[in-house]
C-alpha cells in the first residue's frame, strides 16, 4: 500500500490570537470545548495536548470546530465563527454570514443580502448550521445600545418609491396567509427566492429618507418571517441568521416596536424550542426596555407573554404567573378600534394569548389551567390557521395526558394529526412526537396502541 504524502500543516494563528484575547489557558480552554460540548449531547474529552495540536494547525472533525467556537465566543462574550477560528477547511468563508448585528446601513444590506444569495444557494454551512448559543442574547445588547442611524437614503441605482413597499407588503401579506394554511414547507422557497430575486434590488436601489425608513420596515417584516418558516422546516440555525438580520432591518427603519417583536416573538420562541428558557426571558424582557413607550398595549401583551413562558420552563410559577398576569391585563387594555396597532402585531389576539398561556400552564405542569386556555385558543383560532389549530389540539391532548385522560388525549390527538396532514410544518410534527413521547407510560393501553398505529400509517404515507 502507497504510503500517504505528507502535508505540511500552518500553525493556527487565528486560534492562538483568539485563546490571548480570552485570556485562556490550553487547558482551560479544553475544559470549556467539553463542558459546551456535552451541553450538545457530545462526549469531548479534549486536553491541553488536544489544543496544543489544533495550534499546530491540526483540525478536529465533526461538530467539534462550532463547538470550540462556541466556548471561545461564551468566554469573549460575542458570536465566533470557525472561520475566525481557522477552522473553515475551505468552506465559504461568509460561514458566519448572517450572525452579525451590523454597525452600518451598508453593511447590513450587504449581509442580509448575502444571506439570501447563501440560501437560494442551497450553501452546505447555511442548511446544515447549528444555533450559535452565544448569538442568541447578544444580538438584542447591541440593538438595545446601538445608536439610531442617521441616515438611510440612497442616491444610487433604480429609483425606489412607496409603490414599490406597498408591493412588499402585498407579497408579505399573502405569504401570510398560506403559510399559515398550508404550512412553510409549500411556501418558504418562495419567500426566499423574492428575497433575493427582487427585493435586494431595490435595498440596492436610490429612495428618499422616508422611503428608506419604510422600506426597511417592509423587509424586516419579510425576512422575520422567511426566519419563522426556517423553524417551521426543521432549520433553526439559518431562521437565527434570518431573526439577527431582521432585528437589524428593522433598526435601520427606525421601529423600535418591530426590533422588540422580533426579539420577542422570533427569538425568544427559537429560544424555547432549543430549551433555553433564561434567553426566552432575557430576550423578552429586552424587548420590553428596548420599545418601552413605543408599543401598544397590544404588543405590550405579547412581550409579557413570552417572558413568562421563560419563567414557566425554568419552573419559577410565582414569575410566570406575574408576568402573565400582566399580560392579560395588557390585552385588556387594547383597544381593537384605534386603529392604532401596526400589522405586525394586529394578529396578537386572545386566542394567541391563551394559546402561549397554555404553553406555561402545561410546562408548569398545571394541567387543568393548561387545558382551560388550549380550548380557549382552539375556540378563537379560525380554521383558516391551521397550523396554529393543530398545536391548539396537541397542547388540549397534552393537558389531557397530564390529567391521566389517556382515551381523550388519543382522540383530541388524532384531530391534531389530521390537520397537520394537509400541511408541511416540521414544527407541528414536533409538537405531535412530543406527545406521543407523553403517551410513552400508557403504551399498553389498546388506544394509545391504536393511536401509535394511526401515526405510523400517517407517516408512512
Amino acid at each position: 500500500m502507497a504510503a500517504r504524502p505528507l502535508v505540511a500543516r500552518q500553525p493556527n494563528e487565528r486560534l492562538q490570537a483568539l485563546i490571548q484575547e480570552a485570556g485562556c489557558s490550553n487547558a482551560g480552554l479544553a475544559r470549556r470545548v467539553n463542558m459546551c460540548g456535552a451541553e450538545h449531547g457530545l462526549d469531548l474529552r479534549y486536553d491541553k495536548t488536544s489544543v496544543a495540536r489544533w495550534l499546530r494547525g491540526q483540525q478536529p472533525r465533526g461538530r467539534a470546530p462550532a463547538v470550540i467556537a462556541e466556548a471561545l465566543g461564551r468566554k469573549l462574550g460575542r458570536t465566533v465563527t470557525i472561520d475566525e477560528i481557522g477552522m473553515a477547511n475551505g468552506k465559504n468563508l461568509a460561514s458566519g454570514v448572517g450572525l452579525q448585528f451590523s454597525p452600518t446601513v451598508l453593511g447590513a444590506i450587504e449581509q442580509v443580502c448575502e444571506l439570501w444569495r447563501s440560501d437560494v444557494g442551497r450553501r452546505d454551512f447555511l442548511s446544515g448550521s447549528s444555533v450559535a448559543a452565544s448569538a442568541l442574547v447578544e444580538p438584542s445588547r447591541d440593538w438595545l445600545i446601538s445608536a439610531p442611524d442617521g441616515q438611510v437614503a440612497r442616491t444610487t441605482g433604480p429609483r425606489v418609491g412607496q409603490s414599490d413597499v406597498a408591493a412588499v407588503r402585498s407579497m408579505t401579506e399573502a405569504l401570510v396567509a398560506l403559510d399559515h394554511q398550508y404550512g412553510s414547507g409549500h411556501v418558504r422557497p418562495v419567500v426566499v427566492h423574492y428575497l433575493n430575486s427582487v427585493v435586494s434590488g431595490m435595498l440596492a436601489g436610490s429612495y428618499r429618507e422616508a422611503v428608506g425608513r419604510d422600506l426597511f420596515a417592509a423587509v424586516a417584516r419579510l425576512t422575520e418571517l422567511a426566519g419563522y418558516m426556517a423553524v417551521d422546516t426543521g432549520q433553526p440555525g439559518l431562521a437565527q441568521r434570518y431573526y439577527i438580520q431582521a432585528l437589524r432591518l428593522a433598526q435601520a427603519a427606525g421601529d423600535r416596536g418591530y426590533g422588540g417583536y422580533v426579539l420577542a416573538a422570533s427569538m425568544s420562541h427559537l429560544a424555547a424550542q432549543l430549551g433555553n428558557p433564561r434567553e426566552i426571558a432575557q430576550l423578552a424582557r429586552a424587548a420590553q426596555e428596548g420599545a418601552r413607550g413605543r408599543v401598544t398595549p397590544r404588543a405590550e401583551a405579547m412581550f409579557l407573554a413570552a417572558e413568562a413562558r421563560g419563567h414557566a420552563l425554568m419552573g419559577d410559577a410565582p414569575a410566570a404567573h406575574a408576568a402573565a398576569g400582566r399580560a392579560v391585563s395588557a390585552l385588556e387594555a387594547a383597544d381593537p378600534g384605534s386603529g392604532d396597532d401596526p400589522p405586525w402585531i394586529a394578529h396578537f389576539d386572545a386566542a394567541y394569548l391563551a394559546d402561549e398561556l397554555a404553553h406555561c400552564h402545561r410546562d408548569l405542569g398545571q394541567a387543568e389551567a393548561a387545558a382551560r386556555y388550549a380550548r380557549e385558543s382552539l375556540d378563537g383560532h379560525p380554521p383558516t390557521r391551521a397550523r396554529r389549530r393543530a398545536i391548539g389540539h396537541v397542547l388540549l391532548a397534552t393537558a389531557q395526558v397530564q390529567q391521566r385522560e389517556i382515551e381523550q388525549a388519543c382522540a383530541t390527538g388524532l384531530k391534531a394529526a389530521e390537520l397537520l396532514g394537509g400541511l408541511r410544518s416540521n414544527r407541528g410534527a414536533e409538537y405531535l412526537e412530543d406527545l406521543q413521547q407523553r403517551l410513552e407510560p400508557y403504551r399498553e393501553e389498546p388506544v394509545v396502541r391504536e393511536f401509535g398505529a394511526r401515526m405510523e400509517l400517517q407517516t408512512a404515507a
